[in-house]
């Protein structure tokens, strides 16, 4: 991981004297370049004597007109990619969706959509698009369409281009962007229920996954404005520093007052119940088991799709064809009603909805809570449990098996050999402790959730690299995170004393300036999107046939990584503080209010993982 004082006075233009933290190589290389750079400028611009000009603070926003930087909310007046495609069908008059959005550097250097030839051969006579609808599509107008420039056939088919300024403005301009849905955007209610916080024996790392992503999820909701209750709550008789360790938010205690009530209103309902048969304690009975239950005939009643054919196998016991219920199971249920019941759906006449956020190990037991619950509860609630099912996670040269607080330890202990072997002494000093504590936190959570959460991790745990190197992991993206503070900071200090005049109102910038194809690339694939890709990654399906659903959790993870690799990209090739030289202001703070705005995608994202922003590493 390159630190970031090296990239510093090499954007921060003029040299702000020494950084904080002495992270500069030693003997820098005595280029005529690293001359330049370090040689104070000249200060070409001071504010009139007297003035009285308000300073605004980069930082936050705050100081002299509106706060630039602070997050927008969706709403009219901001172009999106899908109410953009929605126009570009509309204007070619066929139902079918036919235009894409193009991603890569090259097709962007020629097209920003592009209507595929193949699609225009299925959609019209010959492939030919009548010129009218053609010339038609420039003209489209809406508060949430992209302004188009120009529409012409190419040897790929129909493409498109953005009027780039004018883009630049409406994304930037004085309504500020980009951010995250405005809150009440959606309404309802969901209930995330997590087992793996059920269980006596210390939690693995298979657990820690369906805990992350639950964690994820329940803030990619509440974003969009949906309410959410986790369950169960944490339990004071056992030690859950691994989950502070790792920012995890969940509810703690013993559960309502009501939960007695709930247990014998639901034993009492067993005793009521065709397919149940008390338990009498003795010889032959499990330890605990109080009631003997039929799911599997319930199942058949009901047709109800997607449970395992053995619900009424216990496991370990393939001959015994009764699902033992236990006080446990009752309180869970009871716990899981509670929860129903204080998280009413805003404005939505049916029930919350009940996910079970569960490892493929912990399935089949989750399956007959579900069954269970659905013979005492027949309610609407019940028929909407859906079960969110996290893939299996594969650890390799485990010297015996290992817990998820044992993991935390190794992953913190990587982190900071590699940390001393970058920075040496330094990073043995106690301010690095918290940062450290930050990268490990950022490393563990994209290696448990940028995989889709079917599918199986493999956590290799003599992976040393795991801290600094590699493009696709936490720390990378903490690592641009943390340089985009940097040149801020620069930039306020600089300020400060005078090299460079204050940020100027939005109204004022000058957006034509922003010619580097890195830049429409920052804006057109993460700014303009991000508003839907949180929407995405916060979708779950609809009601339908079958317990199992698949969300898209992955989506922030993937698309913070390949942010910073496109920012890394960028920054490492083009100056964003110069010489303060005034002819090259206009370009300077054009390109300041872009990558404001990319440092807010990234605080808006990472808050969804619980990740706080370090200011530098």
């Amino acid at each position: 991981m390159a630190a970031p004082a090296t990239r510093h006075t090499h954007h921060g233009g003029p040299a702000p004297g020494p950084p904080r933290w002495p992270l500069c190589p030693a003997n820098p290389p005595a280029t005529k370049m690293a001359a330049r750079e370090r040689r104070a400028p000249r200060p070409t611009w001071r504010p009139p004597a007297g003035s009285g000009e308000a300073r605004r603070d980069v930082t936050s926003g705050r100081g002299g007109g509106s706060g630039v930087w602070a997050p927008m909310e969706m709403g009219e007046g901001r172009p999106g990619v899908a109410a953009t495609l929605r126009a570009l069908n509309g204007a070619l008059g066929r139902p079918a969706p036919l235009w894409v959005k193009e991603s890569g550097a090259r097709n962007l250097r020629h097209r920003d959509f592009l209507a595929p030839r193949a699609a225009l051969s299925a959609a019209f006579p010959g492939g030919q698009v009548p010129p009218e609808a053609v010339s038609a599509v420039p003209s489209l107008r809406g508060p949430a369409v992209l302004p188009l420039q120009v529409c012409r056939q190419t040897p790929a088919g129909l493409a498109v281009q953005v009027r780039r300024p004018e883009a630049f403005q409406r994304l930037l301009g004085p309504l500020p962007g980009p951010a995250s849905p405005a809150t009440g955007a959606r309404t309802g209610c969901v209930v995330l229920h997590c087992p793996a916080l059920r269980g006596a024996a210390a939690l693995r790392p298979r657990h820690l996954r369906s805990v992350l992503l639950a964690d994820h999820l329940a803030q990619l909701l509440r974003a969009q404005g949906v309410g959410v209750r986790l369950v169960p709550a944490l339990t004071e008789d056992r030690r859950w520093d691994i989950l502070r360790q790792l920012r995890i938010c969940w509810p703690s205690g013993s559960g309502g007052s009501s939960l007695p009530d709930a247990v014998s209103a639901l034993k009492a309902a067993l005793g009521q119940c065709p397919c149940a048969a008390a338990c009498e304690q003795g010889p032959g009975t499990a330890e605990g088991v109080i009631f003997k239950v039929h799911l599997k005939s319930f199942v058949e009643q009901q047709g109800l799709v997607g449970y395992d054919p053995n619900l009424d196998v216990l496991l370990g016991e393939p001959h015994v064809y009764n699902s033992s219920v236990t006080e446990g199971t009752l309180w869970s249920l009871a716990e899981l009603q509670e929860a129903v019941l204080q998280c009413p759906a805003k404005g939505q006449s049916s029930c919350c909805s009940i996910i079970h956020v569960v490892n493929c190990e912990e399935e089949f037991q989750q399956q007959q809570l579900d069954v269970l619950w659905r013979i005492l509860d027949p309610g609407v609630h019940t028929a909407l449990q859906k079960h969110l099912v996290c893939g299996p996670v594969k650890v390799t040269n485990p010297s015996s098996p290992i817990g998820a607080d044992q993991y935390f330890q190794l992953r913190k202990h990587q982190m900071y050999e590699a940390s001393v072997i970058k920075y040496g002494e330094l990073a043995q000093d106690e301010a690095w402790t918290e940062v450290i504590d930050t990268l490990t936190v950022a490393a563990i959570r994209f290696e448990m959730l940028s995989t889709a959460h079917r599918s199986q991790i493999t956590l290799d745990l003599e992976n040393n690299s795991i801290s600094t190197k590699g493009t696709k992991s936490g720390a990378f993206v903490m690592y641009n995170c943390a340089r985009l503070a940097t040149l801020f900071n620069t930039f306020q200090r600089a300020v400060e004393r005078g090299t460079y005049p204050p940020l100027p109102p939005v109204s004022e910038l000058n957006f034509s300036c922003l010619r580097e194809e890195g830049e429409w690339l920052l804006l057109f694939n993460y700014l303009l999107p991000f508003p839907e890709v949180l929407q995405q990654a916060a979708q779950l399906p609809p009601p339908s046939k079958g317990i199992r659903i698949t969300a898209n959790t992955e989506t922030v993870c993937k698309f913070l990584i390949q942010l910073s690799m496109d920012f890394s990209s960028y920054y490492n090739r083009v100056h964003i503080l110069g010489e303060p030289f005034p002819h090259l202001f206009d370009q300077m703070f054009a390109r300041l209010q872009l990558l404001g705005a990319v440092r807010d995608v990234f605080h808006s994202a990472l808050a969804t993982l619980h990740l706080p922003p370090l200011s530098q590493i």
